[in-house]
């Protein structure tokens, strides 16, 4: 019920999602977690309204998925209105102390995204772009970050210095 949930919230959303690929490819980006037996997270409002959704994989598909050191960040997605609060914060703490309490060692997070302008200050200030390739909709970029250095950043930053 919680994946049904998770896949119901993405598609409701699928146009505000500006993946550069056609639906069936990004059904199956959004739809691997549930396929593969991995992760979703759904973010609440304080109404119980699903406001936002972070999925990942383990593992990357040109090693099988036996590299499970490295995990694939495959949506991260928060309601307009929810954009600019503690939400992305708070996701990506929550994030990084799951992953600290996976069986097997985290080391890599990498993700992808369309190539945007305006996200890549704030991607940059949490992981190095390595990648730019062109698709058939759009350019995508892939980031990468070490998750210890992650997950330190994460758990440095305070809540209530945001409040304000």
């Amino acid at each position: 019920m919680y994946m049904q949930k998770y896949l119901e919230f993405l598609l409701e959303h699928y146009r505000e999602l500006n993946l550069p690929y056609s639906f069936p490819v990004t059904f199956s980006y959004i739809a691997s977690p549930s396929f593969m037996g991995q992760e979703a997270i759904l973010c609440y409002s304080d109404e119980y309204e699903i406001i936002g959704a972070i999925s990942y994989i383990t593992g990357t598909g040109e090693n099988d998925y036996q590299d499970t050191h490295i995990v694939q960040i495959q949506i991260a997605y928060f309601l307009e209105p929810y954009r600019g609060t503690l939400l992305f914060l708070r996701a990506m703490q929550f994030l990084t102390q799951h992953l600290e309490q996976i069986p097997h060692e985290v080391k890599e997070l990498r993700f992808w995204a369309p190539a945007d302008d305006r996200l890549r200050p704030l991607f940059a200030k949490l992981a190095e772009r390595t990648t730019t390739v062109e698709t058939e909709n759009g350019f995508l970029e892939e980031y990468r970050a070490s998750f210890p250095d992650l997950h330190s950043l994460a758990a440095r930053l305070r809540h209530d210095k945001y409040y304000n």
